[in-house]
Order: structure tokens, then C-alpha cells, then sequence
């Protein structure tokens, strides 16, 4: 039976009395007493004056009351997680841009987001957490606040249940309203792929501020009855003890997580025999095959790659588990809404044909907010353009070669950084890589690195050089290599290809 709304997706659960949160050192917290606190944080919102389609910023550290504090407040409301590091000049332009009618923090909370809702005169909420209560388990007090909701009670599908903003690499952050049926849609899009039961518990270890961790981890596994272990975050000196701690059945994160993982592998032996995982996801961005490879020599599961944007709330495609085929190097097959891939003139390509990959279904945004011009660029003849170039061969299986505006155009020859990334991933001294371009006063643009070697290797720029030359093009060569002690990366974990020429002072 689908439902459209996630108070209805929560509600489905059959047994009610098995775990739904859990957290280290904590009690864990039932579906029944989910339940309950959803229904009590809508009662606490509406008695704030807060209704259904009013936005309530979240900032909170990532651990059980992120998690539920995201799912109680968008059955009722429209939650807006905001990232915890965030300076004060950050959080006032998200409060501002996003209307919030009130921000959530920890009681006692010394944020700088506190300054800036005071600031633009943005209404407090304290979040409590009682002495012994159980994973996740809260409490909202407000002062000034006690007014009756104009739209109160449970939200329905047309509403909207999450905001978050684009990563605005390129442009000002770009606003996109996910509604209930777009959350709905995408939890059973996920668990199906995964094929969860009430049996699966998920590590989580991906911030709860980004749509992977929030949708991916937290509300898939709630919806299909499921649980989740929520840690403080991504540390790779203390994953091991949450796997010994947690025994998930699975977790989910981004390459540059899995390959910290892998590099602390070999002092983690023991807890690693005892470790029973069904399957390890991998999304966010592109998974070397050598990684997924060592992933699952490690782990002895399957790997699976999905691909997600916010856009479509999360998951587009992903490769199936077995005893379907996994593809190394593709993002699999669709899953959930319909993918396809776009030419330039809007026609949907036969199998082989290299364009844009676009996407339509019941998970993808009707549109960003208040941006018409952002629109008319992001939709054609119904489908969402991803930004993404690719490929899908005559299987569905589909092959993302760049991020559209990632792609390298050195003299009029495009060169796709994922393809050299790879290819540099095969030399034995080299653990990281991201490949991205550089300014070139004559070709524009020219190919560079950055890499980090494995642990006790060695290598000059000229072996890394030399090795690339022997599998690509002369022209796909990087010119410039710098070697680093970590690759520079975003706040969720993901590569950064665009801007990181100006990072590196390299433009």
C-alpha cells in the first residue's frame, strides 16, 4: 500500500514495539514511542502557533535527536536542518532566505545561530533531553510563543515536509521544497531497492543536515519499520567500535567515508570477522571500482552504488543487489523514478547515446522556490535535468562520465575527471585522487590533481604523469599533480571539483 505523507509512512509500521532509534549509551526507542513523539511535537508546534507549512529551522548536533527532531517536526511542519557549523553571518542569510517562523536548538545552546535569530527577530524553541530517556526522546519548551496554529495537525501530501538548499557551488544556494508525497515516495523507492524488513538496523554515520543521511539512513529505515543507530557523526577512529557496538546489517556513505574506513581496516580485524553486513551503499558522488572492490573484500557483502541528488529527494538509480548484476563504474539502474538520458534539443536518447541524465517521478520537486529562471533551465517536457552527463547502456545500467559543469575543456577537448580519477586510482601508490581543471591562458582550460598517496608509499609527480600516459590520451594527462595529506572536501564528506582551483591558488 503506498502512502503520501510521512506521518502515514511512520504509522504503517506493523510492530510497533520493536527498536526504532538507538544511540551509544542510550535507551533505545520504540515505534510506538516514536509515534508518540511525533504526535507531541505537532501538538507542541501548533501550540506555538506553528502549523503545517511553516518553516522551522533545526540546528542541532548530528546524533538521535537530529534525527527525530527531522522527522516529528516535517509530520507537522516543514523542517529546515541547517548545518551545525555554520557561522553567524551563514545562519542569518538560510533564516532569512528560508522564512523561518522558528529555530530549534539544544537547550542551552551557545550556536551562533542563536545570534542571528535573535538578530532578525526569529523565534527560539529548546530543545530538552530528560535525565535516562531514551534515544531520541524530547521535549519542546518555547517562551512567547503560545498562539493557535492557523493550519494545524498532520500534514498532507501536497505539503511541503523538508527545505534544504542547493550546495551553490557555482551560484547563490538555490531553494528546494521536497513535499510529503516527494518523501513518501522516496523512503519506499529506497527500501525497496534494499530490500529492508523490521529485521535491518542501519549504522548511521552521515550528517543529518544532507538529504543522503536524512532520507538514505533515518527515514527509510523508520518507514520500513526498521532501525537506525545514530552516531555523533563521521569519525574513522571510532566506526569500528559503532559496528561493534551497533551490529547494523548495513550503513551508507559517501567514497571519501569509505575509503577513511578501509585505510583503518587492518587494525580492526577482529571486530571486522564479528561484523555481519548484509551490504554496504555507497552515494553522493562517484565510487572508484578499486574502492568498491576493496570494500567488499573487507566487508565480505555487496557493494551497492545509488545515485541521489536533493532534487529528487535522494535516490534516482542504483545497482541492484544480487543475484541482479552489479555494474562496477555505473550508478545502476533506475530506481524509483523514470531516468532517462536528454540531447541538447530535448530528445531522449537510445541506449549508447551520451547526454544529460534526466529523471521524473513522484520524488522529484515540482520546481525550486521563487526562481523562475532556475526552472525553465532545470525542466524540459516534464523531466528534471540533473546537471550530470552520462551514458545508459542497453540494460538500463547507467554510467554518470561528469558533472556537466565539471567537465574539463581544454582546447575543445572534453575530458571527463571521473575517467582520469580512475585511471590514477590504479596506481599502487595512490590512495585519493580528484582530478579538475585549472586556468590556462592559451587552452582555457588544463587538467590537474590533487592526490594522497597510501600510507608508507612513495612517488613524484613524473611517476603518477608517466603511469597516466600509458591508459589515456595525452591530452587527458594531468599537467599539474599536488600531492596532499587529505583531498579538500565539502561539509557532507563530497568531493569539491568546482572552486577548488581558487581554494588551491591555482586560478
Amino acid at each position: 500500500m503506498s502512502f503520501s505523507t510521512l506521518f502515514e509512512c511512520l504509522q504503517s509500521v506493523g510492530d510497533k514495539s520493536r527498536v526504532a532509534i538507538s544511540a551509544p549509551g542510550r535507551r533505545d526507542l520504540d515505534h510506538a514511542a516514536l509515534s508518540d513523539l511525533c504526535q507531541r511535537t505537532v501538538d507542541s508546534l501548533n501550540g506555538f502557533g506553528i502549523g503545517r507549512n511553516e518553516r522551522v529551522a533545526i540546528v542541532l548536533p548530528n546524533g538521535p535527536e537530529m534525527a527525530t527532531a527531522f522527522v516529528s517536526v516535517a509530520c507537522g511542519a516543514t523542517t529546515a536542518p541547517l548545518n551545525p557549523s555554520y557561522r553567524q553571518d551563514e545562519f542569518r542569510f538560510y533564516l532569512e532566505d528560508l522564512k523561518a517562523k522558528a529555530l530549534i536548538v539544544e537547550a542551552g545552546s551557545e550556536s551562533p545561530a542563536v545570534a542571528a535569530a535573535k538578530e532578525l527577530g526569529v523565534p527560539l524553541i529548546e530543545l530538552e533531553v530528560a535525565d535516562g530517556s531514551a534515544a531520541g526522546d524530547f521535549t519542546l519548551k518555547a517562551s512567547g510563543l503560545k498562539s493557535d496554529a492557523t493550519h494545524p495537525g498532520f500534514a498532507q501530501a501536497d505539503d511541503v515536509g523538508l527545505i534544504l538548499h542547493t550546495s551553490g557551488t557555482t551560484s547563490r544556494p538555490k531553494i528546494v521544497p521536497l513535499s510529503q508525497k516527494n518523501l513518501a515516495a522516496s523512503a519506499r523507492n529506497i527500501s525497496a531497492t534494499l530490500g529492508l524488513t523490521a529485521e535491518d538496523r542501519c549504522l548511521n554515520i552521515m550528517p543529518l543536515f544532507h538529504i543522503h543521511g536524512l532520507i538514505a539512513a533515518v527515514l527509510t529505515s523508520l518507514s520500513a519499520g526498521a532501525s537506525v543507530y545514530c552516531t555523533p557523526g563521521f569519525n574513522a577512529l571510532k566506526v569500528f567500535s559503532s559496528l561493534e557496538d551497533c551490529k547494523p546489517s548495513w550503513y551508507t556513505a559517501v567514497p571519501t567515508m569509505h575509503q577513511a574506513i578501509l585505510s583503518r581496516a587492518s587494525r580492526n580485524k577482529e571486530i571486522l570477522a564479528a561484523t555481519n553486513l548484509k551490504f554496504v551503499r555507497s552515494s553522493s558522488s562517484s565510487l572508484p571500482p578499486q574502492v568498491m572492490a576493496e570494500l567488499e573484500e573487507t566487508f565480505g557483502c555487496p557493494v551497492i552504488e545509488a545515485y541521489g541528488m536533493t532534487e529528487a529527494t535522494h535516490q534516482m538509480a542504483c545497482n541492484p543487489l544480487p543475484p541482479a548484476a552489479r555494474k562496477p563504474g555505473t550508478v545502476g539502474i533506475a530506481a524509483g523514478p523514470e531516468v532517462g538520458i536528454m540531447d541538447n534539443d530535448g530528445n531522449i536518447l537510445a541506449a549508447g547515446g551520451t547526454g544529460e541524465i534526466v529523471i521524473r517521478g513522484d520524488n522529484v520537486t515540482a520546481g525550486y522556490e521563487n526562481n523562475d529562471t532556475a526552472n525553465a533551465e532545470a525542466f524540459t517536457h516534464g523531466w528534471f535535468r540533473t546537471g550530470d552527463q552520462g551514458v545508459m547502456d542497453d540494460e538500463g545500467y547507467v554510467s554518470i562520465t561528469g558533472r556537466l559543469k565539471e567537465i574539463i575543456n581544454r582546447g575543445g577537448e572534453k575530458i571527463s575527471p571521473r575517467e582520469v580519477d580512475e585511471v590514477l586510482m590504479d596506481h599502487t601508490a595512490v590512495a585519493l585522487v580528484v582530478t579538475f581543471a585549472i586556468p590556462h591562458d592559451k587552452l582555457g582550460e588544463e587538467v590537474a590533481a590533487v592526490v594522497v598517496l597510501r600510507e608508507g608509499e612513495a612517488a613524484e609527480e613524473r611517476d603518477i604523469r608517466d603511469f597516466a600516459a600509458t591508459r589515456l590520451a595525452d591530452f587527458k594527462v594531468p599537467r599539474t599533480i599536488l600531492f596532499m595529506d587529505e583531498i579538500p572536501k565539502g561539509a557532507t564528506g563530497k568531493l569539491q571539483r568546482i572552486g577548488l582551483a581558487e581554494k588551491l591558488g591555482l586560478a
